[in-house]
């Protein structure tokens, strides 16, 4: 039952996010990050700490789409499955932008949950705009990749 319910987010969250940049494309210069499904394993509170493992990093820059400014002190939540593809605790983090808007988030290599790729979960807040939560799929045999993050103002 809860693999169908994960099956059920997960696809739902595809269809609403299906076509969300070409429409915003035009509006934006600095073009947003598409948006990816919650899921049913997202706690609020993660505890701050910048490592959860070691073997992967993930790193980027959070912006606006407005100008591409940078966004200095961004709250971004990370949550992803441990070895065994389980949620839980010791696999979430938060980790808040530096002045230059710059993050950098260690893990293990991310499982596949299942039936998914691998991925990690990312939840970004900043003040004046509008949550983000979408996921990180590493390319497969990586270590390391850059994953800017571009917000939509709250108007």
């Amino acid at each position: 039952m809860r693999r169908l319910l994960r099956v059920i987010l997960a696809l739902l969250g595809l269809w609403l996010s299906s076509g969300w940049q070409l429409a915003l494309s035009a509006d934006y210069p600095c073009l947003p990050t598409e948006p990816d499904s919650l899921g049913p394993f997202y706690e609020p509170d993660a505890p701050l700490r910048s490592s959860v493992g070691n073997g992967y990093v993930l790193t980027g820059k959070v912006q606006s789409a407005v100008d591409c400014a940078p966004i200095p002190r961004a709250k971004i939540e990370f949550w992803m499955a441990n070895p065994e593809g389980q949620y839980d605790d010791q696999h979430r983090a938060t980790v808040i932008a530096d002045q230059t808007s710059g993050y950098r988030f260690e893990s293990g290599s991310p499982p596949d949950d299942g039936f998914r790729p691998p991925h990690i979960h990312l939840r970004v807040t900043a003040e004046g705009f509008k949550p983000l939560v979408t996921q990180h799929y590493p390319a497969e045999g990586t270590s390391e990749a850059r994953f800017d993050l571009v917000l939509i103002p709250d108007r």
